[in-house]
């Protein structure tokens, strides 16, 4: 799958469109779609689905070094009134906050990130790892591990630092029920 290929299968999903087209709007920098609302409109694509079926939810990631929950705050706000018109679940996350709240949520530490991407870095599975995004000439993808997992179907272990195991079964599984197509490797 070339980056055109995946670009094109993710813009079949008219709220990935939606958001894609309305995420300048919410004037942040370093603004990503990401993970799940990508990937899994690939999948129904492949598979023939219609392009929403089994999102749970549509991921923005963005980078605001003002850590502080009332900046965070304000950006989830901006965002819902920008897509109250949105029939999904649309979740809003500051990545330079999540190593203020990650261990005591999950039990481990997490480093400090220095841009979005980085958190990209960090999902679970190589699948999940993408994030698309507008600029001035178009279209930004990034895909650190490319599509050929995407592509195949194929859900293996991303072994960072903050890896669970339980996690990544659990995500496995649930897409498992949407998707029966997948392949998914031992952690």
């Amino acid at each position: 799958m070339t980056e055109a290929e995946f670009v094109a299968a993710v813009l079949r999903n008219p709220t990935n469109a939606t958001v894609l087209a309305r995420l300048p709007e919410l004037g942040i920098d370093d603004a990503w779609l990401v993970s799940g609302a990508l990937f899994q409109t690939v999948w129904n694509v492949i598979t023939h689905r219609p392009p929403e079926h089994g999102i749970r939810d549509y991921d923005i990631f963005y980078f605001d070094p003002d850590t502080s929950w009332d900046a965070e705050n304000a950006v989830i706000a901006r965002a819902r009134d920008l897509f109250r018109d949105v029939d999904a679940a649309i979740e809003i996350r500051n990545q330079a906050r999540v190593h203020l709240w990650y261990e005591a949520k999950y039990g481990m530490p997490y480093p400090p990130l220095a841009r979005t991407t980085d958190g990209i870095d960090r999902f679970l599975m190589p699948n999940a790892q993408v994030g698309i995004c507008r600029n001035r000439e178009g279209i930004d993808v990034y895909a650190p591990r490319g599509f050929d997992d995407i592509e195949r179907m194929i859900v293996r272990p991303n072994r960072t630092p903050n890896f669970r195991s339980v996690a990544y079964f659990e995500k496995a599984e649930r897409w498992k029920t949407h998707w029966p197509e997948i392949t998914i490797l031992p952690a």
